[in-house]
């Protein structure tokens, strides 16, 4: 056999390592050795010497070696033959083994004949291998010996068991093991299997592991079994050999059940087992999983398998000591480097296994993929998914599916991953480059919350692992940066800056990479540029280090040759490195010294280096007054967000308070007399002063010198001499100035507060009769001057709104007032301006990008419309609002919350007819708001004191905020809360930058989502407390006119204010409460406080609710508004509010159906219409709020049916403008959209319908063919609807979703038809006919449509043809399956339009045979189906009938 003739290798290489220590004794000459020992040589007259002699060993005394004569297969056969034709066979034998026994009672002999013999012959002689057996293996091979020899072994080696180890390192036991290996053949398995396991269970523990490790070589395959059998019953005795045992059962060919009872053991064991046999066991385990069963044995695996138990006590303490030593672990003790080895150990079996094993790794996916989210995910589960994914890379895409679903349902979170690097450290560290890989992808992902764990890997690969790792993470993250990708761009500045304060020494050794990233600064975004001159800036000026000095170096010299560019572009970016980086400069001895003032402040040489860069940038910026605006901004917010040192802020702030003053103060009496064509006057001015009193903002003396003494050169620099600035850097410029002085007087602007109140040098702005008669300059100049105005204002309300004091309370909303009266004047002059291009209010790169082509774009499209235009197309024409905007703004004048509906309503109502704009799609130009000016809602009335002459209260005033300021700051906060809380993937339409969203916002993005977030929960109580009074207003209004709006004039113009401030209100409440980020636990307790404020609403929270309580009532405060809803898009907006609620909650079955019964009431309610148009409801916010009534509705099919059925026939009977009693909103012109969503609702309904299997209960196949049955009727009543209504958007509808429908029908009905046409014939035949009648409908439309020629419908006329065809044969096979064959037949059907009239082809008058190419139907006859006559009442009593036309007719 071949297997015997390649044993004697492995009997070598067993016999090498066991006899090696003898191979030492070998002498150097062999002739040397003969003569020694010739007078050693065994004298016996026994039959054994004599035999073995005549067969060619020599038995040697004492601890001499064995000689052997001849080769050992020559020794063998020679033997035997002697033993075999010995006269005295087999009586010989028994001599023989007596001799043995005799000859090995002397230990030394037994030695002897158990170590391998000397060969005497020459190597060329050597007819078998190079090495000797030992003698009573070569006895052992001689078959009539065998079981002799090895009774006698067992026999004599109980006297060894519980001897000490020679001195020589001989073990007696084991050598006698050693014997029984890799024998050519085995007489009696049995019986050896017997006897090596009565010995096992009596040996000494050391040697029972040796014993056992031993019985793959012993025993063949005949005893596995048995042995197998007998070593699980000892391993439920003695735990203590379950390490040997496992490893030989693994090399044992065994019953898959035994393996299965004995894994399900060791299962069992897993928590309480040693770390030192946890590899050994999981080896087992996973070697005896089969493709059948491995998903279940991984699933049990790995929730019994508990690593952190072993881990976590002394590796996270490694790991802690590591931080602090740099990277570098040092363990005192074998302990802790044997429980190292052995988790390293486990780790590379699981390796292994998943490398090798594809159903392994693919179950392994499987289990944690199938984990639910309410089960704790484990650090062993991801660092097994990362461990798969450096192994096999065939489930690379697998594993990060896996991995993002994981992401979004919350189950991999921050801690979970922070968690599996802390504990799994070690083996990690070794998969550095597919973690770096893995974060790579999923940095490309669009989803914010899968980008955020791509970075945290980033994070924590840098923080755990070796210098080299760190370098590799630094060297991905600057690729990001100079992808060009706006996200993976943000993301991984992000990281940067997160390294920067995490490792601040570590960063300092890469800076040089980072370094790179200055060479795509023309890429980059404002914000962009400032996170990497921060980063920079941080690691090379935060402390004197020598390794950057070069890179100071480079940064002064990329910042002084953008500063010096001629290109306004790079200019710009030059001034925003240079300012970041002078804050750090200045802002690093005040953080890292020590407490005393004199010690924090900086040297000469670093406040010279400052201030010397700062002066450099205002140098460069002085002759554009676009840079010395973003200069100034840029400067603004540097104070804002971070404190700089006190010399330094001392500089800044004596140099801006007198060129503020010398640039744009003037004394009141002080009144230009130049030849300004328009008189300048002191205007809203909030204190009364005399004519030499008082000081006033210089504006339009500034503008006209520029405008118009400089021909229209806006942007022009200064004129020296006159040391005038530009009119555009006023608002920067005095934002700059107060936050200087706030921030050198802990937020007191008493030092400026005179700025809140003084007037601004104007003209009159009220257009009047003069606007036609202005030249074009004229009408651009007063533009300019208003738009400077609101800025100025807008500037000063963000100054003074945080004010305490209920007199500059009373300021700021006087102010507010302005910018409102301002706005709408503005809009008077935009609408008769069209090409008119407004100042620039944000000053970065992405406003000198996009604004002027916005600008171009508005221009063009009113020439286009060739007129200058009405509000509605002139807002049509310019929209570049958010989609929320672009819904109001298609809604009637009662849904548009914006200013210019309220100035055309007023207009309008008083019988003139002018033109005016939407403010909105200039909302660019306009200075932004601060988040703190929100907190001008939080008054109610307040009190202004007016003070006569010496200060003396004169009268009083109460100021409140009214509808009109509420409603501008409301829709102000409304598009924050939509451009920072709304996805970026949502609000970002294709092909369109990420920059266009962020213009006019670029405050408000240098701050985190979270702290927006944050802001707008505190502002909830002020917003409920409007919302509570607005509702109060509708409900005194709808009891005082019961619902009619037909008041006087300021009362129309009231309801349209309050309604938009209603829909404002739920905007913000929606765009809040949708955000993604209340999924992050960080972010829950904000998600609790904005719960708990709604619920205080109703009544005073009681202390320790859940959150589910707690959303509970928040859903009751917030549904008891739906009596108010003054307007069918805050009815929209209402119950998407709503919807973002329910989605948080853990049982929404009853608020869902609350959902279901507001919009079904909303769609029953009569809303007032527009003031020129039909209906005051758009078409995608009705589609958008049936679907939702529909989705949310306990029975879709019956919903349908009762539109389809009972509504729809009440507008056919009415009359033509009238609509459904039942439902108001569905009239004539919103047909289509009722039919539209009930279409694509029902057919979604059945697709989602299990099929049934001929396993379920009968109860179930009656109940889902009760449901078909409605759900057949159902698309029957719509299917009827386009005999009425047939219109080609209605035909439409029906071929694509009654194809849809029709294709569900067969995949989801005809398998439950096929088995439940035996027991309900009757129900299947008539649902069989009923369905029949509308495909035959459907083959009608096919041929309406292809005779009018429409290719919009006969696109979808083969697809239908094929789907019609496929249910003939289906049905057919249906009847076969059943036995009732005979009950299918085939006719032909005529083509026939909508209205049942036949259409004739162009053969059909030629020859009555060309009949036959006309569509054949399948025809279920119920009379053939119940086995009646099979006559031609067939025809009459069809069921099933379908058609397809003829190849002439498709052509």
């Amino acid at each position: 056999m071949i297997s015997q003739r390649r044993l004697p290798k492995r009997e070598d290489k067993e016999s090498l390592t066991e006899d090696a220590s003898n191979t030492r004794k070998q002498p150097p000459s062999r002739k040397t050795k003969k003569s020694r020992v010739q007078n050693e040589i065994e004298e016996n007259d026994s039959i054994f010497v004599k035999l073995l002699k005549t067969s060619g060993i020599i038995l040697k005394t004492r601890e001499s070696q064995i000689q052997l004569a001849v080769d050992q297969i020559v020794f063998q056969k020679k033997l035997f033959q002697t033993l075999r034709k010995h006269p005295s066979y087999p009586k010989i034998l028994e001599e023989f083994v007596s001799g043995l026994e005799s000859y090995i009672e002397d230990q030394d002999s037994f030695r002897n004949c158990l170590l391998s013999c000397e060969r005497l012959q020459d190597e060329e002689a050597s007819a078998g291998t190079s090495y000797s057996k030992s003698l009573i293996k070569l006895l052992l091979g001689i078959d009539i010996l065998q079981p002799a020899v090895i009774k006698t072994l067992f026999e004599k080696l109980p006297e060894f068991l519980f001897e000490r180890v020679n001195s020589d390192g001989i073990s007696m036991p084991r050598l006698i093991v050693s014997q029984l290996k890799w024998l050519d053949r085995v007489v009696d398995g049995k019986d050896l299997t017997t006897k090596i396991m009565q010995l096992i269970s009596i040996a000494p523990e050391n040697l029972q592991h040796d014993f056992i490790t031993s019985l793959p070589e012993i025993l063949g395959d005949s005893q596995h079994a048995d042995v197998g059998k007998e070593l699980s019953d000892l391993l439920t005795e003695n735990t203590s050999l379950t390490v040997p045992i496992l490893d030989v059962l693994s090399s044992l060919r065994l019953d898959p059940k035994l393996l299965s009872k004995v894994r399900q053991l060791m299962m069992d064991k897993l928590s309480s087992v040693k770390l030192d046999d946890l590899p050994v066991i999981i080896k087992f385990i996973l070697h005896s999983v089969t493709a059948t069963d491995a998903l279940e044995v991984i699933s049990e695996l790995r929730e019994k398998l508990d690593l952190q138990h072993f881990i976590l006590p002394v590796w996270l303490q490694a790991s802690q000591s590591k931080l602090k030593n740099k990277g570098r672990i040092s363990f005192s003790g074998n302990q802790e480097n044997s429980r190292q080895d052995c988790v390293l150990l486990l780790f590379d079996v699981i390796k292994s296994a998943v490398r090798y094993e594809k159903t392994i790794s693919e179950a392994w996916i499987k289990a944690i993929e199938h984990i639910p989210p309410v089960s704790e995910h484990k650090t062993f589960d991801l660092a097994v998914l990362i461990i798969i994914y450096s192994t096999n890379t065939q489930t690379k895409k697998y594993i990060e599916r896996v991995l993002r679903n994981k992401i979004r349902s919350g189950c991999f979170e921050e801690e979970l991953l922070q968690s599996t690097f802390y504990i799994h450290y070690f083996v990690l560290k070794d998969l550095c480059p597919s973690i770096l890989s893995l974060a790579q992808n999923l940095l490309h992902s669009l989803d914010q919350s899968i980008i955020l764990f791509g970075s945290l890997l980033y994070k924590y690969a840098f923080k755990f692992f070796d210098t080299y790792c760190q370098q590799e993470v630094i060297g991905a993250l600057v690729t990001h940066t100079c992808s060009g990708n706006e996200a993976e761009v943000d993301t991984a500045l992000d990281v940067l800056l997160e390294l920067v304060v995490l490792n601040l020494s570590a960063m300092r050794l890469n800076a040089v990479f980072v370094k790179g990233i200055l060479d795509y600064l023309d890429k980059m975004s404002p914000q962009q540029i400032r996170k990497l001159f921060y980063i920079l800036s941080t690691l090379t000026f935060s402390k004197q280090h020598e390794g950057s000095s070069h890179i100071q170096d480079d940064m002064h010299l990329v910042v002084r040759k953008q500063l010096s560019s001629t290109i306004l572009k790079y200019k710009l970016i030059g001034i925003i490195g240079a300012v970041t980086m002078a804050g750090i400069m200045a802002a690093d001895r005040s953080r890292s010294s020590s407490l005393t003032q004199g010690n924090a402040d900086l040297s000469s040489a670093q406040y010279t280096q400052v201030t010397s860069l700062l002066q450099l940038v205002h140098s460069c910026s002085e002759q554009s007054p676009q840079a010395s605006a973003l200069y100034y901004d840029e400067f603004a917010n540097l104070l804002q967000e971070r404190k700089l040192a006190p010399k330094v802020l001392e500089w800044v702030g004596q140099t801006i308070l007198n060129d503020f003053q010398d640039a744009f103060v003037v004394d009141l009496c002080a009144v230009p007399n130049g030849d300004c064509p328009f008189p300048v006057k002191a205007l809203y001015g909030l204190e009364e002063y005399n004519s030499c009193d008082g000081i006033a903002i210089n504006l339009l003396p500034l503008l006209f010198s520029q405008d118009f003494a400089k021909d229209g050169s806006r942007m022009t620099s200064q004129d020296s001499e006159n040391k005038l600035v530009s009119p555009l850097c006023l608002p920067p410029y005095f934002r700059l100035l107060r936050l200087c002085v706030a921030r050198q007087h802990n937020g007191n602007l008493e030092e400026i507060d005179g700025l809140l109140d003084c007037p601004v040098f104007l003209t009159d702005l009220e257009p009047g009769e003069r606007l036609q008669s202005m030249s074009v300059k004229e009408r651009s100049f007063m533009c300019s001057l208003i738009y400077l105005t609101l800025n100025w204002f807008r500037e000063v309300v963000n100054a003074f709104c945080g004010q305490t004091s209920p007199e500059m309370a009373g300021k700021v909303l006087s102010r507010l007032k302005h910018i409102v009266e301002l706005q709408s004047i503005l809009e008077k002059y935009l609408a008769v301006t069209p090409d008119y291009v407004p100042p620039l209010a944000t000053f970065d790169l992405e406003a000198v990008d996009v604004i002027p082509h916005n600008s171009t774009a508005i221009s063009a499209k009113i020439r286009k419309q060739g007129m200058i235009g009405s509000g509605r197309k002139r807002k049509r024409g310019g929209n570049t609002t958010s989609s929320h905007d672009t819904l109001s703004k298609e809604d009637g004048s009662e849904c548009d919350p914006t200013p210019s509906d309220r100035g055309q309503l007023e207009k309008e109502l008083k019988g003139k007819e002018e033109k005016t704009v939407a403010l909105p799609n200039y909302h660019a130009f306009f200075r932004e708001l601060d988040m703190e000016v929100f907190s001008v809602m939080h008054c109610g009335l307040v009190t202004k004191f007016i003070l006569d002459s010496e200060m003396h209260t004169e009268a009083t005033e109460v100021v409140q905020l009214q509808p009109p300021e509420l409603l501008f700051l409301l829709e102000d906060l409304s598009h924050k809360v939509e451009n920072m809380l709304t996805p970026v993937g949502r609000r970002i339409p294709f092909l369109k930058s990420r920059g266009s969203q962020t213009i006019g916002f670029s405050h408000l993005h240098q701050r985190s989502a979270s702290e927006i977030a944050r802001c707008v929960v505190q502002l909830l109580t002020p917003l409920c407390n409007h919302l509570e009074n607005i509702h109060n207003y509708f409900q005194c209004l709808t009891a005082d006119n019961q619902g009619i709006v037909d008041g006087p004039e300021m009362q129309v113009q009231e309801y349209h204010l309050m309604s938009s401030c209603y829909q404002r209100i739920l905007q913000i409440f929606h765009g809040l409460f949708a955000w993604s980020g209340f999924s992050q636990p960080e972010n829950q307790n904000l998600l609790c406080l904005a719960f708990e404020i709604l619920t205080n609403r109703l009544k005073q929270r009681e202390p320790d609710q859940s959150l589910e309580e707690l959303l509970t009532q928040s859903f009751h405060y917030l549904q008891n508004f739906h009596h108010s809803i003054p307007s069918f898009q805050s009815a929209l907006y209402f119950l998407r509010l709503l919807m973002v609620i329910l989605e948080k909650s853990t049982a929404p079955a009853q608020k869902k159906e609350k959902i279901a019964s507001l919009a079904r009431q909303f769609l029953c309610r009569v809303w007032p219409s527009g003031e020129k148009e039909k209906s005051s409801i758009p078409n995608d916010q009705l589609q958008a709020l049936l679907g939702i009534y529909l989705e949310h509705t306990d029975s879709v099919l019956k919903a349908i049916e009762e539109i389809a059925g009972v509504c729809v026939p009440e507008l056919i009977s009415s009359s033509k403008d009238a609509s459904s009693s039942t439902f108001p909103t569905l009239t004539r012109h919103t047909f289509v959209i009722f039919f539209r969503v009930m279409m694509a609702e029902l057919e979604k309904t059945v697709k989602s319908l299990q099929a049934g299997t001929a396993a379920d209960s009968q109860e179930i196949h009656e109940e889902k063919l009760l449901y078909w049955n409605m759900a057949v009727r159902d698309f029957s009543i719509l299917i009827n609807l386009i005999k009425v209504f047939d219109n080609r958007p209605v035909l439409h509808v029906c071929l694509k979703y009654g194809r849809l429908f029709v294709e569900a029908f067969l995949k989801q009905c005809m398998p439950l038809l096929d088995f439940s046409f035996r027991k309900h014939r009757e129900d299947v035949l008539s649902l069989l006919e009923t369905f029949q009648l509308n495909t035959r409908l459907l083959h009608h439309l096919c041929g309406h449509s292809k005779i009018h020629q429409d290719m919009k419908l006969t696109e979808h006329v083969p697809l239908l043809k094929k789907t019609l065809e496929l249910l003939v044969c289906r049905v057919k096979a249906m009847l076969i399956l059943n036995n009732c064959r005979e009950a299918f037949w085939l006719g032909n059907l005529k083509n026939r339009d909508l209205q049942g009239e036949e259409i004739i082809s162009q053969n059909s008058q030629e020859s009555t045979a060309d009949e036959s190419e006309d569509d054949t139907s399948s025809q279920v006859s119920k009379s053939k189906a119940m086995e009646v006559d099979e006559d031609d009442e067939a025809n009459d009593g069809e069921k099933e009938q379908d058609s397809d036309e003829s190849d002439d007719d498709s052509d």
